[in-house]
Formats: structure tokens, C-alpha cells, sequence
């Protein structure tokens, strides 16, 4: 069996900020705000993954409100994502994403980020696809940056007490 989930998030660019993308940190002026470290590709993945497993969102997994999070890393929140699918007997078949920045050019971290998830996701690097595109100066501009990750889960066997 497979399920298929999409996750969609955006965050504004400030001055005094990291900027993480898909657990990796990437030199510039500017960072993400947000009340984690406000890793966007990584919370769309976590979404996806939450929304193919038919949970609530990271919203209401981790409310802004609440101080345990507050500037909690991404690629953490993700393991505990990625335990909750485990214990419901899936894995990851494959993920797709795409960052839409106008800056900074995201090239040359593509494989980092793609490995971090790999990761992350407890999967292969082939099954973890990272993309980066601008919007041509419409939508975000240069003020903030998205992401969109669409996964696809696939039922894991159970034998002897062993999911495979």
C-alpha cells in the first residue's frame, strides 16, 4: 500500500537569523524567522510525511506556542516525524522537493541538503529529489523563501516482529 502527502511552507528572510535549509546551514545576511529555527524545506517535508500518514500538521505537533520549541532544530523534530511513521509500519519511498528563493542561489548546497534528508528520513540519497527555482521577481521576492515536498509511503512488511 502507499499514500501520497504534500507539504507546503514559507518563512520570512530577517536580519540576525541562521538560514538552515533541509538541515543544512547555508552562509548569508539574512535568516528565516520563526519561532524553531525555521528550516522551510524541512518543515514541508514533515508536513508531507505527516499529511500521506493522515496526522495533523507540525502546527499542532509543535505549536508555536510552546516554549519546548522554541528555536528547536528542524532535522530533530523530523526524527520524531519520521518515529511516528516508523511506529504505524511505513517508510519512505521517495520525496520530491523544491525551495522557491530568489536568493541566495541555492545550487551548490543541493546534495548536502538531499544527504541531510536522506538522513533524516532514514532512506537512500536516489530517493530524495531537492530542487531550487525562483519565482521570476513575482510571489515572495527576495523576502522570504518556500518550499513544497510531495512524498510517497510505502507499507513496510511485518515478520517476526521486524518491520522491512
Amino acid at each position: 500500500m502507499f499514500r501520497i502527502g504534500h507539504g507546503y511552507d514559507v518563512h520570512k528572510l530577517v536580519p540576525g537569523r541562521k538560514l538552515v535549509l533541509g538541515g543544512v546551514e547555508i552562509p548569508y545576511e539574512l535568516g528565516l524567522l520563526g519561532h524553531s529555527d525555521a528550516d522551510v524545506l524541512t518543515h514541508a517535508v514533515m508536513d508531507a510525511l505527516l499529511g500521506a500518514a493522515a496526522l495533523p500538521d507540525i502546527g499542532r505537533r509543535f505549536p508555536d506556542k510552546d516554549p519546548r520549541y522554541e528555536g528547536a532544530n528542524s532535522m530533530e523534530l523530523l526524527a520524531d516525524v519520521m518515529g511516528e511513521i516508523s511506529r504505524l509500519g511505513y517508510a519512505v519511498s521517495n520525496i520530491d522537493c523544491t525551495i522557491i528563493a530568489e536568493r541566495p542561489m541555492l545550487k551548490r548546497y543541493i546534495d548536502r541538503m538531499r544527504e541531510s534528508l536522506a538522513v533524516g528520513l532514514s532512506t537512500s540519497t536516489a530517493n530524495v529529489n531537492v530542487k531550487a527555482t525562483t519565482e521570476e521577481g513575482l510571489g515572495l521576492g527576495e523576502n522570504g523563501i518556500g518550499a513544497h515536498a510531495v512524498v510517497i509511503l510505502r507499507q513496510q512488511n511485518f515478520v517476526g516482529g521486524v518491520f522491512f
